[in-house]
C-alpha cells in the first residue's frame, strides 16, 4: 500500500497570550473614553468601525469586493428605524429586525453575485445598492429626500432607558464589541482558514472537495448582517435614516476607511475609522476641503503604506497574529 500526500487546511493560528492583557486593557480605555470624549462621536467612530469591518473580513478574508455594503447598513438602519418608531420595539428586537432584514438582501445578493468573480462580482453588488437606494427614495415609510426622522431610542428588554447619550454609548459598545468579537471567532475558526484557502487559490480548495460557493455565500452573509448592525445602532444613536445610508459614497467610505487601516487586519477599520472619522470631525471647518485632504491621506497610505497603517507596522505590534501557511500532510 502506497499513500499519497493530500494537501490540508491547517488549523487555525493561536494568538500570543499577551493578546489578552491588550484587549483588557482596550477595553478599559473604551469604557472610560465617554467620560473624555463627546460620545456620539465616538458612537459614530465605532459604526463606521464595524461597517468598515465588515468589508474588510469579506475582502482581506474571502477575497470578495463589495461596492454595494451601503445597502445593508442603510436598509438596517431604515427598518429598525420605523419598527421603533411606529410600531415601538424593544430596542433588541428592533436592532434584529434591522439585521434580519441586511441579511436578506445580502442573501439574495450573493446568491447571484458569488457566481461571478471579480470585478463582475463587485458590480453586481453595485446595481443591488442602486436598486436598494432607488427603493429607499420611493417607499412611503422612508420618509423619501427628508429620511426618516425623530427615531426614538427603546427600552432595551424592556427596562433598559437608553435615553442617556452615556447609557446608549456602553450599549453601544457592547453591540459593536460583539460584532467585532464575531469576526474574530470566524477568522480564527475552520470556517476562517477554509475562507482563506478561497481567497489564495480557489481551484485548489475546490479540489480538496469543499463547497467554495456555500462558503463564500455565508461569509457574504454574516458580512451583510455585521453591516447591519453598524446600520442599526447608528439609526438609534442619531435618530435619523437617510439616503446618504443607502448611497453609493457610503460604501466607498467604509472601503476607503478599511484600506487606510489595514485590509486583513482587524485592528485595521478600527485604526481607520479614528483616522478618516476625526479628519471629517475636526476639519469640518474646512468645508468641501476635506474629501481633498482625506483623498490626499488615501493617495499616502497606498503609496508609502501598502498593506494600510496596522498592516505596515504588524511587524512591531505584539498583538498582531500572522497566519500560517497552509501545509502538506502525508
Amino acid at each position: 500500500m502506497s499513500s499519497t500526500s493530500v494537501p490540508t487546511i491547517p488549523a487555525a493560528p493561536q494568538p500570543p497570550a499577551s493578546l489578552r492583557w491588550w484587549l483588557l486593557a482596550g477595553v478599559a480605555l473604551a469604557c472610560v473614553l465617554p467620560w473624555l470624549v463627546y460620545p456620539m462621536f465616538l458612537i459614530k467612530l465605532m459604526c463606521l468601525a464595524l461597517l468598515a469591518a465588515s468589508v474588510n473580513f469579506l475582502i482581506g478574508y474571502a477575497g470578495l469586493l463589495s461596492f454595494g455594503h451601503a445597502m445593508f447598513y442603510g436598509s438596517a438602519a431604515y427598518v429598525t428605524g420605523f419598527v421603533a418608531k411606529a410600531w415601538g420595539w424593544d430596542g433588541s428586537l428592533a436592532i434584529l429586525a434591522g439585521m434580519g432584514v441586511a441579511m436578506v438582501f445580502g442573501l439574495l445578493t450573493g446568491l447571484l453575485a458569488i457566481r461571478r468573480q471579480g470585478i463582475y462580482f463587485s458590480m453586481i453588488t453595485l446595481a443591488f445598492a442602486q436598486m436598494v437606494y432607488f427603493l429607499a427614495l420611493r417607499m412611503p415609510f422612508t420618509g423619501g429626500e427628508d429620511g426618516l426622522q425623530a427615531v426614538p431610542r427603546p427600552r432595551f428588554f424592556g427596562v433598559l432607558d437608553t435615553e442617556s447619550t452615556l447609557v446608549f454609548y456602553y450599549v453601544c459598545l457592547l453591540a459593536i464589541g460583539f460584532g467585532f468579537w464575531l469576526i474574530y471567532r470566524t477568522v480564527h475558526s475552520p470556517f476562517g482558514q477554509v475562507l482563506r484557502a478561497i481567497r489564495d487559490n480557489e481551484a485548489r480548495a475546490k479540489s480538496l472537495g469543499y463547497q467554495v460557493n456555500r462558503y463564500k455565500l455565508l461569509a457574504f452573509v454574516l458580512s451583510a448582517s455585521l453591516a447591519g448592525l453598524a446600520g442599526a445602532m447608528k439609526v438609534l444613536a442619531f435618530q435619523l435614516a437617510t439616503l446618504t445610508d443607502v448611497s453609493w459614497t457610503t460604501s466607498g467610505e467604509a472601503l476607503l476607511v478599511s484600506i487606510v487601516g489595514g485590509l486583513n487586519t482587524m485592528l485595521g477599520p478600527i485604526v481607520g475609522a479614528v483616522i478618516m472619522g476625526s479628519m471629517e470631525h475636526y476639519l469640518a471647518s474646512f468645508a468641501e476641503w476635506v474629501l481633498i485632504i482625506q483623498g490626499a491621506v488615501f493617495v499616502v497610505v497606498v503609496m508609502v503604506f501598502r498593506k494600510g497603517v496596522v498592516g505596515q507596522l504588524r511587524n512591531v505590534l505584539p498583538w498582531s497574529v500572522r497566519s500560517t501557511p497552509a501545509k502538506e500532510s502525508t
